[in-house]
């Protein structure tokens, strides 16, 4: 068969074969686990229990607010962020705080923080120069790097929350230390801050005193240079000249505005004399008071006039005196309204000399602060100078006072707090007894069935040849016997007999192993363990006999034969006995029915109509609706099937595959074609070395040589001829005659 070559043959593993081992040993590997078991369960009782603490600390601003609103975090404050949190996980770890918690409760005079000191054996490591003597370093760092032993710090996953872990044989040490340490950690943050604001003021005062003398000596620059240059100021914002300025200004502007209106009232009265209109009428007039008893007189004698008229002719003396002091008053009227004109005249003109001296006086003020003007460049940079020195100064007043005011330990807590004390464990961490003792068990049993399984695999016990199955159900659903493995036949047991061993070989459900192209099943011990025999077997048998043949092909290990019975259905009848007779000696065997007359499908089907051979070819059934079992043996049939024969001819290029894929499952295909001829052979045998059989029952011997000899002018070389029992020679001879 293909795949096993003398030694070279591939191999599986045999889990059965390993499962019963470590069944066949179960009181060994239970007894070691129990063994294991009880050890450590002794061992864990007798070890010093650990307890295990732990405190934890949040980390946040604690800066105090003294300005009593909700002011903005100052520029001093810690950034809260991961990094910063680590950070402080890192310092309360540093050598100087764990001396501090061991100088505090006097840990350097307990055995469990420096056991080499206290040991009264020497350590084996240290004796065989595997390990550096602790004796070596100074008692506190022993005691240092005990103690970062014991202790674990790790930030709380997204939060600002750091734990302090410690372990100890100690239930009141567990406790006592992560709470020390966060005692000394927080007190150490506050006194950084003490040194901080302490350090800010011993800098500060100096720099006050500086700053004070500096700011006096900047205001008497200032002071000394108005004095020298004129630069007086009447407010804050504005110079003596600058105020002179502007008072001109806006009185030069009201002199202007009085002077426009005194021309303007003058033009009006001088207007109205001269095209004649009343005078009263004008508003400057009216308002006169003179003018005003002119009017209340005329009024009088217009109306002593008026009444005198009804009395008096127009010739009376009386009417002529009335009249008359009536126009003087009209005369008294004008000549008073050209006073009045002559007084408006008069303010304006009083008003344009106004004018004239303040443009005289603003235009020497303008020239006066121009100077000015450069002059005050200097002192505004006197000025500004004196006003950086003043604010420094008050900021470091300022300071100062913060600064002062923090310097008591309460002002200035630390940026952390205690959010959780460390208490007294009731219950050692360490050792846990049952979870130590379950996996301890588990790992014996577990490494215990290991060992068995390395030892059946190197010893080969539980190896077996490639392709051995599982039990399968055969296509009618009944199961078929499993394969018993080569490696539970030692090579040191005694040799079975053929037929025995033959009885323990594989048997295949290959309805479904051929559709898979499963590698095939090839019992190499059999061959091994019944070449001799056969050996004795052949020597013995003197006919081409069914048996010799079927001996022949198992003891050379024949993959695939070509049946061919030239006498018809007698011969293909013979081809029938020799499947069933391999088939009885524990081999698996497929038989292919090529014959025309289907003989074998008869024989061995139990419905001639069952998918074959012609189907496969025609491509209308699947292979492993193709294969059946025999009625009568544990053989298999490709019956001829019910496609066409000429159809199924054209695909007989794929005939070999399928023999391929038959071969890699069973130990034998048999190709019967009934009555063929020599030319037609030469599709199925790839080569020269093709296993021919001439079953020809009932022939002569001349018949029969002529048909060796036939063959052998084809090329053919390993013939095998099956007669009647006693008809010629053993098929090993004939096989060497025919070679």
């Amino acid at each position: 068969m293909s795949g096993v070559n003398g030694s070279n043959q591939d191999v599986d593993i045999d889990l059965g074969r390993i499962i019963a081992a470590v069944w066949e040993r179960k009181a060994r590997i239970l007894g070691a686990t129990v063994i294991a078991a009880a050890v450590t369960l002794v061992g864990a009782s007798l070890m010093k229990p650990s307890y295990r603490g732990e405190a934890r600390l949040l980390i946040e601003s604690r800066s105090p607010n003294l300005s009593g609103g909700e002011g903005a975090p100052q520029a001093n404050d810690p950034v809260l962020d991961s990094l910063n949190v680590t950070s402080q996980a890192q310092l309360l770890q540093s050598s100087d705080l764990i001396k501090r918690v061991v100088h505090d409760l006097k840990l350097a005079q307990l055995k469990e923080f420096d056991p080499a000191a206290q040991s009264l054996l020497p350590d084996p490591l240290v004796l065989i120069g595997l390990k550096q003597d602790p004796m070596t370093l100074d008692p506190e760092d022993r005691v240092i790097q005990e103690f970062r032993e014991k202790l674990q710090v790790y930030p709380v996953e997204n939060s600002r929350v750091i734990a302090i872990e410690f372990s100890s044989h100690d239930q009141k040490l567990a406790a006592d230390i992560p709470n020390r340490m966060a005692e000394v950690y927080l007190e150490i943050q506050s006194g950084a801050k003490l040194d901080t604001h302490s350090e800010t003021a011993k800098w500060l005062e100096p720099e006050i005193v500086r700053l004070t003398g500096k700011v006096q000596e900047a205001e008497k620059k200032v002071a000394d240079y108005r004095s020298s240059n004129g630069l007086f100021q009447t407010t804050e914002t504005n110079s003596f000249s600058t105020q002179q300025l502007n008072d001109i200004s806006t009185e030069l502007a009201r002199v202007r505005a009085e002077r426009a209106n005194a021309e303007a009232r003058a033009e009006n009265v001088r207007a109205a004399l001269k095209a004649g209109r009343a005078s009263d009428t004008l508003t400057d007039v009216v308002g006169s008071q003179v003018i005003q008893r002119l009017k209340e007189a005329e009024a009088n004698l217009q109306a002593q006039i008026s009444d005198q008229s009804t009395q008096l002719l127009e010739g009376h003396p009386r009417l002529k005196g009335l009249r008359a002091q009536l126009g003087g008053i009209r005369q008294q009227i004008d000549s008073e309204t050209k006073k009045i004109l002559a007084s408006l005249e008069n303010d304006a003109e009083v008003a344009r000399l106004r004018e004239r001296q303040l443009m005289t006086q603003l235009n020497g003020l303008k020239a006066d602060s121009a100077k000015s003007g450069e002059e005050e460049v200097g002192l505004r940079a006197l000025e500004r100078e004196a006003t950086a020195q003043r604010q420094l100064l008050e900021t470091y007043l300022a300071r100062f006072r913060e600064a002062t005011s923090r310097l008591d330990s309460n002002a200035s807590p630390a940026d952390a707090r205690v959010v959780s004390r460390a208490v007294e464990p009731s219950e050692p961490y360490f050792p846990k007894i049952v979870p130590i003792v379950i996996v301890v068990s588990l790992a014996t049993f577990i490494f215990g069935c290991l060992i068995v399984m390395i030892i059946e695999l190197f010893s080969g016990r539980a190896l077996r040849p490639s392709g051995v199955g599982d039990v399968e159900s055969d296509r009618e659903g009944k199961a078929l016997p499993a394969p018993v493995p080569a490696a539970t036949v030692t090579p040191a047991a005694t040799p079975l007999p053929v037929h025995q061993m033959q009885a323990e070989a594989a048997r295949f459900d290959v309805s479904e192993a051929a559709a898979k192209a499963r590698a095939k099943v090839a019992e190499k011990f059999i061959a091994s363990k019944a070449e001799e025999q056969v050996e004795k077997a052949d020597a013995s048998d003197e006919g081409f006999t069914i048996g010799s043949v079927a001996h022949y092909l198992q003891r050379h290990d024949v993959p695939v034969a070509i049946a061919i019975s030239p006498g018809g259905d007698q011969g293909s009848t013979a081809t029938v006995m020799l499947a069933r007779e391999i088939a009885g000696q524990g081999r698996t065997v497929a038989l292919i029915d090529m014959t025309g007359s289907a003989c074998p499908t008869r024989l061995m089907a139990e419905n001639p109509k069952l998918p074959g051979i012609t189907d496969l070819l025609c491509g209308e059934t699947a292979f492993g609706d193709a294969i059946h079992r025999d009625r009568l043996s544990d053989a298999h049939i490709i019956p001829h099937g019910a496609s066409d024969p000429s159809k199924a001819m054209r695909g007989v290029d794929r005939l070999t595959m399928i023999i391929d894929a038959l071969a890699d499952a069973y130990d034998l295909v048999l190709v019967e074609c009934g009555p063929a001829e020599i030319a037609g052979i030469s599709r199925l045998a790839r080569d020269e070395t093709a296993d021919i059989i001439l079953s020809v029952p009932g022939f002569r011997e001349d018949e029969v040589a002529k048909l060796v000899t036939d063959f052998e002018m084809a090329g053919y070389r390993h013939l095998l001829v099956m007669a009647e029992a006693g008809d010629l020679h053993s098929p090993r001879r004939g096989r060497r005659r025919a070679a």
